[in-house]
C-alpha cells in the first residue's frame, strides 16, 4: 500500500498541516502506518500536491512559524475513491498494515468496498487455516549441530504454531463479527 493513501484518508477528516499529521500517525494512527519521519510525510504532501491531489493555504501564526494546511481536492477524493474500490490482494501475513490502513479508510468512504475488502482478507484467511491447520508439522533432523536440544526445539516448535493459530483465529473472529456489523449497519466492536 502507499503511504499516500493513508494521508488522503486523514485528509477526508479534516485540513491537516504536515507537523499535525505527523502527530497523529505517531499517536492515534500508530497502528496504521509504522514510524512515518517527517520528512516522507512532506515530500508526500508536495507530490500530491504537484499532482492536484492536495493543495494548501499558508496558516499564519503569531509567535511561532506559519504552517502549510493541506486539504484534499476533488481529483484527490476521486484518486482515493478509486484505490478505496480497487481490488484488494492479501499479503502472506496477517493483520499486515496494509489491511488495517486500507479498512480504516475504506470504511468511511464506501461500505460496500469495505464489506468486499473485509470478505476477501477472510476468505484468504480461511484458506490459509484449511491448507496449514492440519499439515504435518514434524521436525526432520538429519546431522544436528552438537547441542541442538531436539526435545526443547519442538516444543517451542509446536508453541509458536499455537500462537499462530491462536492469533490467526481471533483475526478471523474479529473479520467476521466486523463483517456482520458493516452488514448489518451496527457500530463495530
Amino acid at each position: 500500500m502507499k503511504f499516500e493513501y493513508v494521508l488522503l484518508g486523514l485528509l477526508t477528516r479534516r485540513p491537516y498541516s504536515g507537523y499535525d499529521l505527523r502527530k497523529w500517525l505517531e499517536t492515534e494512527g500508530q497502528f496504521l502506518w509504522a514510524r512515518a519521519h517527517h520528512s516522507q510525510i512532506y515530500r508526500k504532501l508536495g507530490q500530491m500536491e504537484a499532482d492536484g491531489w492536495v493543495r494548501h493555504e499558508v496558516d499564519l501564526r503569531e509567535g511561532r512559524p506559519d504552517a502549510k494546511v493541506y486539504r484534499l481536492t476533488p481529483l484527490g477524493h476521486d484518486v482515493l475513491l478509486d484505490w478505496v474500490r480497487s481490488p484488494y490482494e492479501p499479503p502472506s501475513r496477517f493483520q499486515e498494515i496494509d489491511f488495517i490502513a486500507r479498512l480504516s479508510v475504506t470504511g468511511p468512504l464506501d461500505r460496500e468496498a469495505a464489506i468486499r475488502l473485509v470478505d476477501t482478507e477472510l476468505a484468504h484467511r480461511r484458506e490459509q487455516i484449511a491448507a496449514n491447520r492440519g499439515r504435518d508439522r514434524t521436525l526432520h533432523y538429519e546431522d544436528p549441530v552438537p547441542g541442538l536440544d531436539q526435545e526443547l526445539d519442538l516444543e517451542i516448535h509446536n508453541a509458536l504454531h499455537r500462537l499462530g493459530a491462536d492469533a490467526v483465529d481471533r483475526w478471523v473472529a474479529w473479520l467476521e463479527r466486523t463483517r456482520s456489523s458493516l452488514t448489518e449497519g451496527k457500530p463495530l466492536r
